[in-house]
């Protein structure tokens, strides 16, 4: 059974739907990202392909050379191995449902939570490294 708890890293809330890590399968979590806030930097899934799905609010959303800003029911995919990021430079919180294949699962959040609201800023190595540890790889930074 999922904790759907919401899970705090730095600014953004995460709240699983379906965890489905366990199992190797899909899971889903709503992601919600209040206006100009600190986001993942850019990376790529080695492990997961992606789809977010906003709810409310405009998210601006990359993947790769592709820039959108999502809207209310507007999607967007990030096959395995593509480079994306995304950021809340708007006036109102962002929310989004996240669908992964297989799933990274909600302890991925827990341990860069744990990195993230440490307190100071993030310990860049620390961070790094968990994110290794679940397939995902840091990119350049894109000019916005």
């Amino acid at each position: 059974m999922t904790d759907s708890s919401p899970i705090k890293v730095g600014q953004l809330s995460i709240r699983y739907l379906v965890d489905g890590s366990e199992t190797d399968s899909v899971g889903m979590f709503e992601l919600k990202v209040p206006p100009g806030s600190n986001v993942p930097p850019p990376h790529s899934h080695t492990k997961n392909d992606e789809c977010i799905y906003v709810l409310e609010g405009t998210l601006r959303y990359c993947v790769d050379a592709e820039v959108r800003d999502l809207a209310a029911g507007e999607c967007m995919y990030s096959p395995r191995g593509s480079v994306h990021q995304f950021s809340n430079p708007f006036g109102a919180e962002v929310r989004a449902l996240i669908v992964q294949s297989p799933d990274i699962g909600a302890q991925y959040f827990r341990d860069v939570g744990a990195v993230v609201n440490a307190g100071g800023p993030p310990d860049k190595s620390a961070l790094i490294s968990v994110m290794a540890r679940y397939g995902l790889v840091p990119a350049s930074p894109r000019a916005a």
